[in-house]
């Protein structure tokens, strides 16, 4: 805490002040979504005003998102190292005609930081999605349609299988299953993607490492969004969470999936990747995803890995056309 402490004193206070127009709103519900006096909101404004911030005490975390629009309820959840603000160029247009909630994933931006548990199993995808589920619900959607990049794509795969009868439709960015990255390790993956390998060394290596260059760490430039993602992750135990959202991947997560012994997605599955990212030259990402589910339709989207962000235009009319078919 101390190192991030350090980290977070070399700010410029000056350029948090310009971006700290605080999210506006009041209670979408009663009871459980914090009031504007109780809530504290990430500075910067990056949604509309009819979305509402909200916080949500689910049974393993609370979790931080907004929600705005009206219409069927579509989820939408980011990547690492980012956070929910990653889709506010494309949720205000897609709530145009859909209930739109944007969350922060547990250990991602403003929402809580829980316990690592056994086997690093509070941060698995298995319990990351019942959050979501649970903040579906507390919205009194029992049935929705999630839609996740990155690290948000793997808990709406977990999510579209351990809570079948929920999830109506699943869209996964720029991925393939966990376990086929993992089982399919070559020269190439592990150069590109060399993250993973170094996230899951033992605490608190990596997380010392990142510490010490977090602006080298985050590196996505000066932009509010970027200058968003760095503020969240001197939170303090942002960066251990994200080490533990990796470490879970390869270790419960993989447990997980084999004891689907299987399982495939039932409900229809949108795939999309980045022309300008490795993972679909290393991979057929649309055959990888017919090995896992039933229904899967897909196609390759102009920009690179971070999608929602870099290509939202793209992404909004695939999102658009899959959620009304």
């Amino acid at each position: 805490m101390k190192n991030e402490k350090r980290v977070r004193s070399k700010l410029d206070r000056r350029e948090l002040l310009q971006t700290a127009s605080a999210l506006v709103g009041g209670a979408a519900a009663a009871g459980f979504i914090e009031t504007p006096a109780q809530a504290q909101p990430a500075p910067g404004k990056f949604f509309p005003d009819d979305f509402k911030p909200f916080k949500v005490e689910t049974s393993g975390a609370t979790i931080n998102g907004v929600i705005g629009g009206q219409g069927p309820p579509v989820l939408l959840m980011h990547g690492a190292p980012l956070s929910h603000v990653s889709w506010s160029l494309v949720a205000p247009k897609l709530a145009k005609d859909y209930t739109v909630v944007v969350t922060d994933l547990r250990g991602y931006g403003e929402s809580s930081k829980p316990p690592d548990g056994v086997n690093h199993a509070g941060y698995s995808k298995r319990a990351m999605a019942q959050d979501q589920v649970e903040v579906m619900k507390r919205f009194g959607f029992d049935k929705f349609a999630a839609v996740g990049h990155d690290r948000g794509g793997r808990v709406a795969h977990r999510m579209a299988l351990d809570h079948a009868d929920k999830v109506t439709r699943a869209v996964v960015l720029d991925i393939v299953p966990t376990s086929k990255f993992y089982q399919n390790v070559t020269q190439q993956t592990a150069t590109a993607y060399y993250h993973w390998f170094f996230l899951i060394q033992p605490a608190p290596f990596p997380e010392k490492c990142i510490e010490s260059n977090l602006d080298l760490f985050i590196g996505r430039g000066n932009s509010p969004m970027s200058k968003e993602y760095l503020r969240t992750f001197q939170i303090p135990g942002t960066i251990h969470a994200e080490c533990e959202d990796y470490r879970a991947g390869a270790t419960i997560d993989m447990e997980h999936d084999v004891a689907d012994n299987g399982k495939k997605v039932a409900c229809p599955l949108l795939v999309l990747w980045a022309q300008q990212a490795p993972m679909g030259r290393m991979f057929d990402v649309l055959s990888t995803w017919r090995e896992r589910a039933a229904d899967v339709r897909g196609k390759m989207l102009p920009g690179g890995h971070n999608l929602p962000d870099g290509s939202p235009n793209e992404v909004l009319a695939e999102l658009q056309a899959f959620l009304k078919a």
